[in-house]
């Protein structure tokens, strides 16, 4: 018998400052049998970082042919497609031709050395944008991880700061390319 995922209900609050962007979201993110709570707390991030009202959580690891999260126009056409972890250069190759753009959110305690190994092949893909949260702020919301989970996040900079409940936490997302 298969694993489900467990599921989650997450009321959002978000203040991105970059943006001048405010909306407060409920959603339900399934997390895979085989995905971590950290993992699924970045797809929450990257979902913050890029919210617009048509981007929506994917199938994820259940789907080798979607993204984690991506934003599809009306017309069907893919505008954003968002990935996280540290994904192969292949993967992201097949996603640039069928999105506008792509994101990929890296995180990970190896993710310099994944970086160094593919950095080369990334820099050759047109429409690519790589980002790195660094893996000791990320681990710190593992505890956050509840089957009902209130969040805050405000995003000035590249800085995300985080509220839920009497946890507080700041952590920033540099740019690789």
């Amino acid at each position: 018998m298969a694993l489900k995922p467990t599921i989650y209900k997450i009321d959002l609050q978000i203040v991105d400052l970059n943006r001048n962007v405010y909306p407060s979201v409920k959603l339900t993110l399934a997390l895979h049998p085989s995905e971590l709570p950290e993992r699924m707390m970045v797809r929450l991030l990257a979902y913050a970082l890029n919210y617009h009202e048509d981007l929506e959580f994917c199938k994820g690891l259940s789907a080798a042919d979607e993204a984690d999260l991506w934003q599809v126009a009306p017309t069907q056409e893919i505008m954003e497609w968002i990935e996280v972890g540290q994904v192969s250069p292949d993967r992201l190759r097949k996603a640039v031709s069928r999105a506008a753009n792509i994101k990929l959110y890296a995180y990970g305690s190896e993710s310099e050395i994944w970086w160094q190994r593919f950095s080369e092949d990334f820099a050759r893909l047109s429409k690519v944008e790589i980002y790195r949260f660094k893996y000791e702020e990320v681990k710190v919301l593992i505890p956050w991880v509840d089957r009902s989970i209130d969040l805050s996040v405000t995003i000035s900079g590249n800085d995300l700061m985080l509220n839920s409940g009497d946890n507080h936490h700041t952590l920033s997302v540099s740019q690789y390319l």
